[in-house]
């Protein structure tokens, strides 16, 4: 091989390697002021009686700030498009999941005893 084909296929050998991506400052740091106002919201969301809106306003929040932190903190926005619609869609389904499965808390809340308050049942013949 000559020198110059040589030297034209070890420019392109690295055509596929992995390449670190640097986030400014800014950026992290914007999201991280997000992520804290998002975590009071999720706080104050829970002081505000909304009914069974409360689980799902709850979980919006939990999902948008998931999607935050694999988006920006492990550079999912910077990977194909596709990449980050699966992780939305992955994210929106768990919760839809758990959403479903909270909403019918109230139906057996009202037969549930808090531990320590029922009443201990005694044999008629003290065993």
């Amino acid at each position: 091989m000559s020198t110059a084909q040589s030297l034209e296929y070890d420019s392109h050998q690295d055509s596929d390697a992995v390449h670190v991506h640097v986030m400014p400052a800014w950026v992290l740091l914007t999201v991280y002021g997000v992520l804290v106002v998002a975590t009071i919201a999720t706080v104050a969301i829970t002081l505000v009686d909304l009914g069974i809106m409360n689980i799902w306003a709850a979980l919006i929040i939990a999902v948008f700030k998931a999607a935050l932190v694999i988006l920006y903190f492990m550079h999912l926005r910077y990977d194909s498009l596709f990449n980050g619609i699966v992780l939305i869609s992955a994210l929106g389904f768990v919760m839809v999941f758990i959403g479903v499965a909270l909403m019918d808390t109230s139906e057996y809340k009202s037969n549930f005893q808090p531990p320590g308050t029922r009443m201990m049942m005694s044999s008629q013949n003290g065993l």
